[in-house]
């Protein structure tokens, strides 16, 4: 398949790209530091241009997305705008940009996060930001076939721990391979409307 990958560059973008690769699939990468493929998803237009340049895809998936940390009263209106805007309206436009770009049975992977179910202090624009994904990809599934739309939804990477297990005391990590599995399954498999998560280490009853 053809695969065009937006945030190649991060530590999750990067392993996926080298897991389709590494299944055959040819990767597309573009992010915002790309120097060929160079996309902002905050900027409609520039999605635009992006799928103008690669023109049709099999498959488009997105591993990148910014967010605000901070409490609810340091943060501000304009904190809370830019974390919807760049990590759920960006991955909203860029579905709405690329069905025309897409194969007949392409499909959509975004990318959410844990803190959608298990919210953290400070987190709450993340924690919005990724529900606003998950709730977009469940309505969006009802309306696109056949072409296919899923979300990732991983914890805390392995990779990333250092950083981020004070937000997630207890927590096993994952790894940027397992969560990069989930993309595999999501491109490769028949399945629309999911949210694969990957939890380990918290409870199932989801």
């Amino acid at each position: 398949m053809k695969v065009l990958l937006i945030g190649n560059k991060g530590t999750i973008g990067s392993t996926v790209q080298e897991v389709l690769e590494g299944r055959g699939h040819e990767v597309l990468g573009a992010s915002r530091k790309d120097a060929t493929r160079r996309v902002d998803i905050t900027d409609a237009e520039s999605i635009e241009r992006l799928f103008e340049s690669v023109g049709t895809v099999d498959a488009v998936a997105c591993a990148g997305g910014h967010v605000k940390y901070g409490t609810i009263s340091s943060l501000s209106y304009s904190d809370y705008r830019s974390s919807l805007g760049d990590k759920a309206l960006g991955q909203i436009e860029l579905v709405r940009r690329g069905l025309q770009y897409l194969t007949e049975r392409g499909s959509f992977t975004l990318i959410t996060g844990v803190l959608a179910t298990y919210p953290a202090v400070t987190a709450s624009a993340a924690a919005a930001a990724n529900g606003a994904v998950e709730a977009f990809v469940r309505a969006a599934a009802l309306e696109v076939p056949p072409v296919r739309i899923n979300a990732v939804s991983p914890t805390m990477l392995l990779e990333s721990a250092g950083k981020a297990s004070h937000m997630f005391p207890g927590v096993e990590p994952v790894t940027a391979k397992q969560v990069a599995n989930a993309y595999v399954r999501s491109i490769e498999g028949a399945e629309t409307g999911m949210v694969y998560r990957l939890f380990d280490g918290l409870h199932r009853s989801l």
